[in-house]
């Protein structure tokens, strides 16, 4: 991932240059990676952790 690349939060659609996206969760949900922003990992953090998929939330 480059410096100069945008992340993009797959819940709400949150976007965040790479640097900056390194605090964010992330997690791989039938064979896709997806991405996380700190904001929606805090709100969801027991669904994550049970392992639910980002639809269920």
């Amino acid at each position: 991932m480059n410096d100069d690349e945008t992340v993009t939060c797959s819940y709400c659609g949150t976007q965040a240059p790479a640097a900056e996206a390194l605090s964010w969760t992330t997690a791989v949900e039938r064979g896709r990676q997806q991405r996380f922003c700190v904001t929606c990992s805090r709100e969801n953090l027991r669904a994550m952790e049970g392992k639910l998929d980002s639809e269920w939330w």
